[in-house]
C-alpha cells in the first residue's frame, strides 16, 4: 500500500469503517510509514477539536414537525388493535427506565471527550511527527546555544531558555518557530544517541513550578513540567527514564543560569 492510498481511507481507518483485510493493510503500512502515522495524529487532534469545540444547532420546531410529518405519512398502515389500558404502575416503570438510559447515554458521551491534557497531548506528539520528517527539524541548525537563543529574538512575545546538554549526552542541534495551543511557541531539538528529542518551551501562567506529568501516545513518551514561570514538553521515543534524565539535567542548567 502506498502513501496516496493509505491516507484516502485513514479517515475511515479512524471511524472503525475498515474491514478486516483493509484494517491489516493500512495498520501495516502505519507501522512503517512516519509520514503517514503523522497525517493520522493530526486528524485525531482535529476530531478531538471538533467533538469539544464545535457548535451544534437544535433543530428548529418547523423542521422537526416536517420531518414527523414525513415519516407520518410514509408509515405502512398498522392493523387495528384493541385498545390496551395501561396501569400507571407501568407508566412510571417505563419513564424511569427511560430516565435512567438517558442517564446513561449522557453520562458515556461525557466520559468519551477527551481532556484538555490529552488534546495538548496529542497535540504534541503530532507536531513531534512532523519534525521528523526531513528539512522540519530546525529552522536554524546550531550547537551553540549562544546562537539558537537570539534566533528567537523578535519572533516569539517571550525569551525562551537555551541551553546545550552536550557534555551530559543530549547535544543541541537547533531550534525552530511551531505551533501550539493556538500560540507560536519556541521549539528545541536534542540528540539522545540516535534518538530525536522535541522540547517546546512557553510561557506559564502559574507561577509555582509544577511537578513533572509523564505520558505516553502512540510509542513516543511525553514529560510535561513548569520552571522559572515557562511551561516545558518534552517528545521523544527514547526510554522513559532517560526522559526524565533529560528533564532533571535541564533543569538543573535552568536553575544554575537563573543564580
Amino acid at each position: 500500500m502506498d502513501c496516496k492510498l493509505s491516507r484516502e481511507e485513514l479517515s475511515a481507518y479512524l471511524d472503525a469503517e475498515l474491514d478486516g483485510a483493509e484494517l491489516q493493510q493500512v495498520q501495516a503500512h502505519l507501522d512503517q510509514c512516519a509520514s503517514c502515522r503523522a497525517a493520522l495524529a493530526q486528524l485525531e487532534v482535529l476530531q478531538d477539536q471538533l467533538q469539544v469545540d464545535a457548535t451544534h444547532y437544535a433543530a428548529p420546531a418547523y423542521l422537526r414537525h416536517r420531518i414527523h410529518a414525513a415519516l407520518h405519512d410514509n408509515r405502512p398502515p398498522l392493523p387495528a388493535a384493541r385498545p390496551r389500558r395501561w396501569s400507571w404502575a407501568w407508566i412510571n416503570l417505563g419513564l424511569a427506565a427511560g430516565a435512567t438510559t438517558a442517564f446513561a447515554v449522557t453520562l458515556s458521551l461525557y466520559l468519551a471527550q477527551p481532556s484538555q491534557d490529552d488534546l495538548a497531548e496529542r497535540e504534541l506528539v503530532a507536531s513531534h511527527f512532523r519534525a521528523l520528517m526531513p528539512e522540519h527539524l530546525a529552522d536554524v541548525a546550531s550547537t551553540d546555544q549562544h546562537t539558537v537563543k537570539p534566533w528567537f529574538a523578535g519572533k516569539l512575545d517571550y525569551s525562551p531558555p537555551v541551553h546545550d546538554l552536550a557534555t551530559q549526552g543530549y547535544p543541541l542541534i537547533g531550534g525552530r518557530l511551531d505551533y501550539l495551543q493556538q500560540r507560536p511557541v519556541a521549539a528545541l531539538a536534542y540528540r539522545h544517541r540516535l534518538h530525536i528529542i522535541n522540547l517546546y518551551v512557553w510561557p506559564q501562567t502559574a507561577q509555582h513550578d509544577g511537578t513533572p506529568h509523564a505520558a505516553a501516545h502512540q510509542g513516543f513518551h511525553l514529560l510535561r513540567w513548569t520552571q522559572d514561570g515557562m511551561q516545558y514538553a518534552a517528545v521523544s521515543d527514547i526510554a522513559a527514564p532517560d526522559l526524565q534524565d533529560f528533564s532533571r539535567r535541564l533543569q538543573a542548567a535552568q536553575a544554575q543560569s537563573a543564580q
